[in-house]
């Protein structure tokens, strides 16, 4: 949580996700997992300024979603920021097993309500990089 607490505020890396076409490519990449490729199904999602919460039902290996979406992204993104070949996203990643239904709901309300905690949007809906926006 502490962690987390940082990457909110936004104090611990590059903050490339505030523009816009960059959390476009984002989000698009994380639909098209879901849609066209069904890796997993998604239940949640938010887009910080500096990182990214997911909340899915994976289909394949945790390994192969993160290498899509990591890879992916990083080259549109890198594109997009003229700096092909750069390192864009960091290398380690977390993960968590959901356990049971009453979890499952309070990680979900956790990703969506990260941009309220985070003192970007006084309503969950109104941040345009979330789940809680198509809700």
């Amino acid at each position: 949580m502490l962690f987390d607490n940082e990457l909110d505020r936004a104090s611990y890396g590059p903050t490339w996700l505030k523009d816009p076409p960059l959390a476009k490519v984002v989000v698009d990449a994380l639909h098209y997992g879901e849609r066209e490729l069904d890796l997993y199904r998604m239940s949640a999602y938010v887009l910080m300024s500096n990182h990214v919460h997911i909340l899915i039902w994976p289909k394949v290996r945790m390994s192969r979603i993160t290498k899509s979406i990591k890879g992916y992204t990083a080259r549109e993104c890198n594109k997009v920021l003229d700096r092909t070949g750069e390192k864009f996203w960091q290398d380690e990643s977390f993960d968590h097993a959901v356990r049971n239904e009453e979890q499952f709901y309070r990680i979900k309300r956790y990703i969506e309500r990260n941009p309220v905690k985070a003192g970007l949007v006084s309503d969950a809906e109104k941040w345009p990089w979330s789940s809680a926006l198509s809700e």
